[in-house]
């Protein structure tokens, strides 16, 4: 691998402006698809073999054209100071305010509120849904300034007017300061750690580079695989953070190189030698763990983990190929100025340093930062027992939406559970009396401990199947609506005896639940499939049985750790203000499984690229604790700065005013802070020391079964070394 690695850098380097024109074209080829390629189309959320999905799929079929995916809006009235919406000034204002959403080109429906019964009891609020003909995506600034400019009007009477449903909703993703700020504070991170304009800027300039290309990539074959608005979300978080990072590392190894010596052609050969082997091992944890999400069995998932997967490939390929063309342009400008014409003599190569000094401190006291270490992380894991999941919906939002004030309107004027109501879909084809088994079913239903009404059954064209609403007496997040789904489940086998027809429980609250368990359920089958893969590839690249479960080991914990402090934040409130979490509630069910796949990926990340170079010190004749020392002092002050990088880059989400990714940027930097600084240059190194050689045992049989991937650059170091520098080497150096 590293002989093959090197010869890849040498190349890049020597044929430059053929890399670069490459990558040029690639870029500019995406680009002009992505420009050319048809919108995502919005195919909504699936998700296979669950019961509320099973529920939908028999209502698009018995009731074709009824369930289409048009977008809607339910506009919430409410009178001043206790009065009635009924009273005549009101209700006409109402009834006007109606008749002008109706209008749109691209309104199905504007139901007027006093005719569906759609008035609280006590007179106070009222709503009217709006139904579109086209999906959420498709509407035209047309549609959404008419419904503006009738709630302006709505409101200018003197009634309180707010709208939810997805034509008000905004597309998903981030917004774009989200990156900017990543990107500021690497930069900073950057000049600090290298001293050099240039060495910050290139990390920054490819990262920046390669997200263009996958991003492109996402949108230009969105229409053509059906991805959403927000696939490409989890694709640019990552394809920045380890773009940067995996840049970083080839930047310093060369730095590293040419102050011992050597000519910009074989510095530069050397790094994508080494590092490079420690970025392609790191990137392929990466898209283990991404890839490991198609596990879960959710569409959308598998599709936002194989297009992040994509582009931490693409991040890689930069970092091999990219990276070692700029250095061969401007191989003198990332060096320090004090660097530059003269190598490091002996004594400067082996000079303490943060690194080293830290590294010292572990190896004298291992046991007590070891315990340390795992009682800290211990400790905030321990939320996580409490951890309950669902999908925040706009009792989320912050409450300067309309959304989320219009759930609160709706919540007050009608109960909690009037925002989550659940849809029952019965069957009765093959019964001998359709309506009388609907209706006993409805009956059943309704006199269920926590229902507070039943609407009356619809049935479709062929009366063998029907629809109605049940509103719970709690909320959509309440876990006692999540027992009242359960309960009426329950109810299914002894109804259906009695009535010879069976139903189904879907809905939007009934979805959630549902995910949540088939969340739940395929944690621990993707914890084995990835953690299983990353173990085996950790044990060929580092050949050592120990250090690839201490790494697995110590991801877990780091990962629960995480998951605890979401918990506190997003779920039991503390300190959720500082973050500008109006509300708190369960964790988004997808949460756990976002967390675990890709921190893993990046746990192992800081593993390769530390342990690589303790490996490397190891395998050239050191001894285990010399190994450990040796390992912090190159590689520490890189490892730092990475996970300052990529806690930067995920930090900057939670400013985002979707709690989704708010959570998802929190839970990432939490992990990676925890991560990185307890696990990988703390516990690590203590268990490193008390394990001592035995940390790199390996039984004789395996190492005769394993292959030999050379992450160390041992054969370039047998090999080689020292070349004469080349007339290119001559001339670059001259720049």
């Amino acid at each position: 691998m590293a002989t093959f690695l090197y010869r890849v850098g040498r190349l890049a380097f020597r044929r430059r402006w053929y890399v670069a024109l490459v990558w040029a074209a690639v870029l500019a080829a995406v680009g002009l698809g992505a420009l050319k390629a048809p919108g995502a189309a919005d195919e909504g959320f699936s998700m296979p073999g669950i019961e509320s999905q099973k529920a939908f799929d028999l209502m698009e079929e018995r009731f074709p054209g009824a369930t289409a995916d048009g977008a809607t809006a339910r506009v919430v009235f409410v009178a001043p100071n206790g009065q009635k919406v009924t009273a005549a000034d009101h209700k006409k204002a109402v009834e006007d305010t109606v008749a002008d959403l109706a209008d749109g080109s691209q309104v199905a429906s504007a139901v007027n509120p006093f005719q569906a019964k759609a008035v609280s009891r006590d007179g106070t609020t009222a709503y009217a849904t709006v139904t579109y003909k086209v999906a959420a995506n498709d509407l035209t600034d047309a549609s959404k300034e008419q419904l503006e400019h009738a709630l302006e009007e709505a409101r200018d009477t003197g009634l309180t007017v707010e709208a939810g449903g997805s034509a008000i909703a905004d597309g998903g993703g981030a917004g774009g300061s989200a990156e900017l700020i990543g990107v500021a504070i690497a930069a900073v991170v950057l000049l600090v750690t290298f001293g050099s304009l240039a060495a910050a800027g290139l990390p920054l300039l490819t990262a920046l580079i390669g997200v263009g290309v996958s991003m492109a990539t996402i949108l230009a074959l969105s229409h053509a695989l059906g991805l959403s608005t927000t696939t490409g979300t989890l694709a640019m978080m990552l394809g920045l953070a380890v773009g940067i990072d995996y840049a970083l590392f080839v930047v310093s190894r060369y730095r590293e190189e040419r102050a011992n010596g050597r000519a910009p052609q074989e510095a530069t050969a050397l790094a994508v030698g080494t590092a490079g082997s420690a970025v392609v091992f790191a990137g392929l944890t990466v898209v283990i763990a991404l890839a490991g999400l198609a596990v879960v069995g959710i569409p959308m998932l598998t599709k936002m983990g194989l297009a992040a997967a994509g582009a931490v490939v693409v991040a890689v390929l930069i970092a091999l190929t990219l990276v070692p063309a700029f250095l061969g342009f401007w191989p003198n400008a990332v060096l320090r100025r004090r660097d530059r014409g003269r190598a490091r003599t002996g004594e400067e190569a082996a000079k303490d340093n943060g690194g080293t000094r830290w590294a010292r401190f572990v190896l004298r006291r291992p046991l007590p930062v070891l315990i340390l270490g795992v009682v800290g992380l211990g400790a905030l894991a321990l939320p996580m027992t409490s951890l309950q999941l669902g999908m925040p919906g706009d009792e989320a939002k912050p409450t300067s939406t309309t959304e989320r004030r219009a759930y609160d309107a709706l919540a007050e004027g009608f109960g909690p559970g009037f925002n989550g109501p659940l849809t029952v879909v019965v069957d009765a084809r093959g019964g001998d009396d359709e309506q009388a088994a609907a209706a006993a079913i409805s009956k059943d239903i309704g006199a269920t401990k926590g229902v507070v009404s039943v609407s009356p059954a619809r049935f479709n064209e062929a009366g063998d199947t029907a629809v109605f609403s049940v509103v719970p007496s709690t909320a959509p997040t309440d876990e006692k609506t999540k027992d009242l789904v359960t309960a009426i489940r329950g109810e299914r086998p002894g109804i259906e005896s009695e009535t010879g027809a069976t139903y189904e429980v879907t809905g939007t609250t009934a979805l959630n639940i549902d995910i949540s368990e088939k969340v739940q359920s395929a944690l621990v089958p993707y914890l084995i499939v990835v953690v299983g893969l990353a173990i085996v590839l950790l044990l060929v690249v580092f050949r050592s049985l120990l250090v690839p479960l201490k790494a697995a080991l110590g991801f877990l914990l780091s990962v629960l750790a995480s998951l605890g402090a979401v918990v506190v934040v997003f779920q039991e409130g503390h300190g959720a203000g500082l973050l500008g979490v109006e509300t708190t509630g369960p964790i988004m069910s997808l949460m756990p499984i976002f967390l675990v796949g890709i921190v893993f990926g990046l746990a192992m990340d800081y593993e390769v690229f530390l342990l690589s170079r303790m490996r490397e010190a190891y395998v050239h004749g050191e001894t285990s604790h010399q190994a450990v020392t040796s390992g912090f002092r190159h590689s520490a002050r890189v490892v730092v700065a990475a996970a300052l990088i990529m806690i930067a880059v995920f930090a900057g989400f939670i400013g985002e005013s979707d709690s989704m990714i708010k959570m998802i940027g929190f839970g990432l930097a939490s992990a990676v802070l925890l991560d990185a600084f307890v696990v990988r240059m703390a516990i690590v190194p203590a268990v490193l020391a008390l394990l001592g050689d035995k940390a790199w045992w390996l039984p004789t049989w395996l190492d005769r079964i394993l292959p030999r991937v050379d992450v160390e650059g041992e054969a370039l170091t047998r090999g080689a070394a020292h070349p004469e520098p080349a007339p290119a080497d001559q001339e670059a150096a001259r720049v």
